[in-house]
């Protein structure tokens, strides 16, 4: 009898493992997939339209929002400081633009895109989650906090919103004055150090381009004269005070470093050039236009224990943090 009752003991632990498969696994992930309309994001208060396509225009609360933006502006494996001072900047910027006057001629319908090369980058809760995976309970929780825990901060410079933007990195040379990028001077988007780079981001990458890609892209005409320059084709006449390039010349023509960049495509101003034969090798370092908060900068300032504002008021000299009402 101790055998048979033995037995039968195994049989009914068996039982409540397969039960626990069957129905338990199940319910915890059909718990997990509405997670997220949990957490506490007020649905009140700031309410903006964001369009999301050509088509597509949504309306969302402010904080949810920024969580979008934060996961698609920086790595989800950044320090928690460095993404709270994303969500700040990410925060005034969006204000900014609600409270502007002028419509915008991109998407006149909504107050701001999810175009990165226009507005912010966002995505939703559902791109999250193919992103990230088995890890997207504990990344969302992790961006979210960033969001939340700066409800209503904001930067003012002299009492007004600033326009804080940003950019990925600066190769460790620092960040660039905003007047040499759009030719004006803007009083807290000064030149700062910022050696805080991650090591590879601080590498140069090369980028080659044919002589008929870089005549076409930049429009010369004179192909000839060109050609016959040889290797003395493009001579950067200028750089900034922090180093990048502000005046090239290609051929007989002249072009700013900004400029460029933008016709070519490159990843930054911060580079060197050389010509061998139908080819034109680009050494580049950092990415992005160089002013404002260095992103991968603001990471490794984090990194080395300085908190949110520490980080804002390295990158936008003269700002206050401010909180704005609900």
């Amino acid at each position: 009898m101790a055998v048979k009752f033995g037995r039968y003991r195994w049989l009914g632990y068996l039982i409540v493992v397969l039960t626990m498969v069957v129905i338990g696994i199940p319910a915890l992930i059909v718990r997990g997939c509405s997670w997220e309309s949990r957490e506490p994001v007020k649905e009140d208060g700031v309410q903006l339209k964001l369009q999301i396509s050509e088509k597509e225009i949504i309306s969302l609360p402010l904080e949810q929002y920024l969580i979008g933006v934060v996961a698609a502006e920086m790595p989800v494996s950044f320090h928690e400081e460095a993404l709270k001072a994303q969500a700040v900047a990410a925060r005034t910027y969006s204000l900014l633009r609600l409270v502007r006057e002028e419509e915008d001629d991109q998407h006149p319908d909504a107050h701001l895109c999810a175009d990165p090369t226009h507005c912010q980058a966002w995505i939703s809760n559902e791109e999250m989650r193919k992103r990230w995976g088995w890890n997207y309970r504990l990344h969302y929780q992790k961006i979210s906090s960033a969001v939340l825990s700066t409800a209503g901060k904001v930067l003012t410079y002299e009492g007004q919103l600033i326009d804080p933007v940003y950019h990925s990195s600066c190769g460790g040379r620092g960040t660039e004055d905003a007047k040499e990028v759009w030719g004006h001077e803007v009083p807290y988007l000064k030149s700062a150090a910022c050696s805080y780079d991650a090591p590879e981001k601080q590498k140069p990458v090369n980028t080659q381009i044919s002589l008929q890609e870089l005549f076409t892209k930049l429009k010369i005409s004179d192909q000839s004269i060109a050609v016959a320059a040889g290797s003395d084709l493009i001579e950067i006449q200028e750089r900034t005070e922090s180093g990048r390039v502000k005046r090239v010349k290609v051929g007989s023509q002249t072009f700013s470093g900004v400029e460029l960049r933008k016709r070519l495509g490159l990843r930054s101003t911060d580079f060197k050039v050389s010509c061998t034969g139908e080819k034109v090798l680009f050494s580049t370092r950092g990415y992005g236009h160089a002013v404002g908060m260095c992103q991968y900068g603001a990471d490794g300032l984090a990194q080395r224990g300085a908190n949110y504002d520490q980080i804002l008021s390295h990158y936008y000299q003269g700002t206050k943090l401010k909180t704005i009402p609900d």
